[in-house]
Order: C-alpha cells, then structure tokens, then sequence
C-alpha cells in the first residue's frame, strides 16, 4: 500500500477514487508508568512511556486506514493525515485518515 500525504502519487497515475478510508484507536497507560512519567515531569525531559504509547498508537490507527483501503479495493491512500485527542485523562484518540485510490501499477 503507497501512502502520501499529497494529493498525487508522484509518478503515477490515478486511476480510481475508492474513496475515505480511516482507522482509529484509544490508548492509555496503566497506572505504574504513568506514575513514573509524572514524577519524569518534575525533573524534565522525554516522557518515553507516551512516546512509546504514542508511536504504537499511530501504527494501529495507520494499520486499520490500510485494511480499510484493501477492503475497498485501492493500492494507494492519498492526502493521508494524523490526527490525536484526548478521549479521558490519561487516554488519547489517534485517528489516521485519507482517500483511497487506485494508482497505476
């Protein structure tokens, strides 16, 4: 699956529009780490639990727009765009979202 987040794949030619696909998740921390990333927050510095938390959120919500997509028969997403909020304290929505094509092989 080609993912830009342009409007085009460049150099290739758009054959189909399948449409808007997305895929989302909610994640949060268990009680222990976020603990620790609270005291982190006294001393400074990357709070890697939620980097971590963070990055495999992305790849859930990237994972289900691509399944998205197949189901719908394209080989591309174009205009791909990330999007997160915040659902409840200590729990964040990642959304990832675009338009499913069908590029020229």
């Amino acid at each position: 699956m080609i993912i830009v987040t342009t409007e085009t794949v460049p150099g290739k030619q758009t054959k189909e529009l399948k449409g808007f696909v997305r895929g989302s998740t909610v994640q949060s921390k268990h009680i222990g780490k976020d603990i620790m990333a609270g005291l982190k927050t006294i001393v400074g510095g990357e709070l890697g639990e939620y980097t971590e938390m963070m990055e495999e959120a992305r790849k859930k919500a990237i994972g289900r727009m691509v399944e998205d997509a197949k189901q719908k028969g394209a080989n591309a997403i174009v205009c791909m765009r990330l999007e997160s909020s915040a659902v409840m304290q200590n729990a964040s929505e990642i959304i990832a979202y675009g338009t499913a094509v069908v590029v020229e092989e």
